[in-house]
């Protein structure tokens, strides 16, 4: 009889000290080595920062960026990017990929926005019935419209999180709840929206996918992949 496999055990979870240290350190280090981009901005507003990260779905941020501009001068608000013919919507998501479906639920997007009198709902559970709404997007939502603490989780926070941590347990980030806590309990603070960047841009510049750049890492004390790596 073949043995049974057992099941993945979740990490233990780390301490609030642990989780403020994080924090801090990858903060600090965003302020001096950290990406800039025009959503980012003071004056961005909140429709181009929800946009953005519209835009961002798996589609690299310098990508995103080299068309940005132009897309928010030629769709400045949600009605008129509601009122957006399909066709020249299509030309300006053409660099970013995916242009075909993601034009189409942008413009879905759009006029449900401007049904609700351009506000979004603030629930969660709300967010994701709306056109072109996952985690994600609701996730930014919550964050720049209502300051809510929300974590943008994608491949490259999760990642930075996971190799400090420890590995989630399910295969969906969406879906792990060891990630998805631990992860709102490190973005909870007095600006949720520059720690989600601090890590967003960790996981792009320093703790990539292959070869980490550990001699650049603010995390490597502490680090749990660093110590692994170390000890091979």
């Amino acid at each position: 009889m073949p043995a049974l496999r057992k099941a993945p055990v979740c990490p233990r979870f780390p301490s609030k000290n642990a989780i403020a240290s994080f924090r801090r350190r990858v903060v600090a280090w965003a302020e001096a080595e950290g990406r800039s981009f025009p959503w980012r901005r003071v004056s961005a507003s909140r429709y181009e920062q929800i946009i953005s990260e519209v835009l961002l779905q798996r589609t690299r941020a310098e990508v995103v960026e080299r068309a940005f501009g132009q897309f928010i001068r030629s769709f400045p608000s949600w009605r008129t990017l509601a009122s957006a013919e399909p066709r020249r919507l299509r030309k300006f998501l053409r660099p970013l990929g995916l242009w075909r479906r993601r034009a189409t639920a942008m413009l879905r997007l759009s006029r449900a926005v401007v049904q609700r009198k351009g506000r979004f709902p603030t629930s969660r559970q709300e967010l994701e019935t709306m056109p072109a709404v996952g985690q994600y997007v609701a996730s930014a939502v919550l964050l720049f419209c209502y300051r809510k603490p929300e974590p943008l989780i994608d491949t490259n926070m999760s990642r930075v999180v996971e190799r400090y941590f420890g590995s989630r347990v399910l295969a969906d980030i969406r879906h792990d709840p060891y990630l998805q806590k631990l992860s709102r309990e490190i973005v909870c603070s007095d600006s949720p929206a520059s720690v989600n960047w601090a890590i967003l841009d960790l996981g792009a510049l320093v703790c990539i996918p292959r070869s980490p750049r550990c001699y650049r890492c603010p995390l490597r004390r502490g680090c749990k992949e660093y110590t692994r790596r170390r000890t091979r």
